[in-house]
């Protein structure tokens, strides 16, 4: 599932907001079938883009590397 998303944990680099986003929402648009979805749907869409986003933000700040200097 979700084979295009980019792999986001990248050692000691630090993933950006904007790849994060972008992962969520493909991710999203997996998981609900719309690319885009239709005028009533987008309000839920956009919120499990930025739910999806934050959850994956907070994981990879979270996550200990092996070898990576210290801060980073």
């Amino acid at each position: 599932m979700c084979r295009s998303i980019k792999l986001l944990r990248q050692g000691a680099t630090p993933a950006t907001d904007d790849e994060i986003e972008a992962a969520a929402l493909q991710f999203v648009r997996k998981i609900s079938g719309f690319r885009k979805p239709a005028s009533h749907n987008e309000e839920a869409f956009e919120a499990a883009v930025r739910e999806i986003a934050g959850s994956s933000r907070r994981l990879l700040d979270s996550l200990v590397i092996r070898g990576a200097p210290a801060g980073g």
